[in-house]
């Protein structure tokens, strides 16, 4: 995911870009209110500070707005009911103060995109089907036995084919853990993982779950395509010899010999 981070403090930019990037999202910082409205649409989110050096915050969200529907949570500093309101009125989806928690932003963020972009009912990828609705799992036709929390992992990954899970977060969705035990339960149990392993063998490939070592797991491929082997009846040839034609080491028609044991 797209995050557009419109602040002009360099030490919070940096802070927040670092932290957005751990989380698996891809955050472009800009420092004005002109930078933001150019970059805007080639974002899938926009986290707006109100307080900018070159033009009024809440002008700059009412040009998003105007725009386009591009979701937008908006920081203001004054900490007050006014000031939210405002925001939110300009057009922001969302209002937050600063001071604020990264693990509180992160929630918003997808609670904000769960609404803008629904989660699809029905994932089919290469033979394998997942059906939200009836939550079934079938692979090449067949039906595949998972437990609740099995399929809410699975289902997770496969509705955001492109984003890295980090595992707090996994823990945090499926789990529902809140964030900080989710972050010290996913680095001391090996429950994620042996639901991962699980599902790569229920699934009969390991690449439909793929690791990022150190950060979490992604959605895959699936399995690799493999190339059919060459049917064993057909006899082999060298370089310019025509198939069944006599050659060094075959057996020659007519020689009186068992095919069957030619060499």
């Amino acid at each position: 995911m797209h995050v557009l981070v419109v602040e002009d403090d360099a030490a919070t930019a940096r802070w927040l870009v670092s932290g957005l990037r751990k989380l698996g999202y891809q955050p472009r910082p800009v420092h004005t209110g002109a930078e933001a409205l150019a970059a805007f649409p080639l974002n899938d989110i926009v986290l707006l500070d109100l307080n900018l050096p070159d033009m009024d915050g809440l002008e700059v969200c009412r040009n998003i707005r105007q725009a386009g529907d591009t979701p937008v949570i908006a920081f203001t500093e004054e900490s007050s009911e006014a000031e939210r309101v405002l925001g939110l009125r300009a057009g922001a989806d969302d209002c937050m103060d600063k001071p604020y928690g990264l693990p509180e932003l992160a929630a918003r963020i997808e609670a904000l995109m769960r609404r803008a972009v629904p989660t699809p009912r029905l994932i089919e990828l290469r033979g394998l089907r997942i059906d939200a609705h009836r939550r079934e799992v079938t692979v090449d036709g067949a039906e595949i036995t998972m437990t609740r929390k099995e399929f809410d992992l699975l289902y997770l990954l496969a509705s955001h084919p492109e984003r890295v899970f980090p595992r707090a977060e996994l823990m945090a969705q499926v789990w529902q853990e809140s964030d900080e035990s989710a972050r010290r339960y996913a680095r001391a149990s090996r429950t994620l993982d042996t639901h991962v392993g699980t599902l790569r063998q229920k699934l009969g490939a390991r690449r439909w779950i793929v690791t990022m070592r150190g950060v979490g797991f992604r959605f895959g491929p699936g399995p690799a395509v493999r190339t059919a082997p060459r049917p064993s009846y057909l006899p082999s040839t060298t370089p310019g010899q025509r198939p069944g034609a006599p050659g060094r080491g075959r057996c020659r028609p007519g020689a009186g010999v068992d095919y069957g044991g030619c060499s």
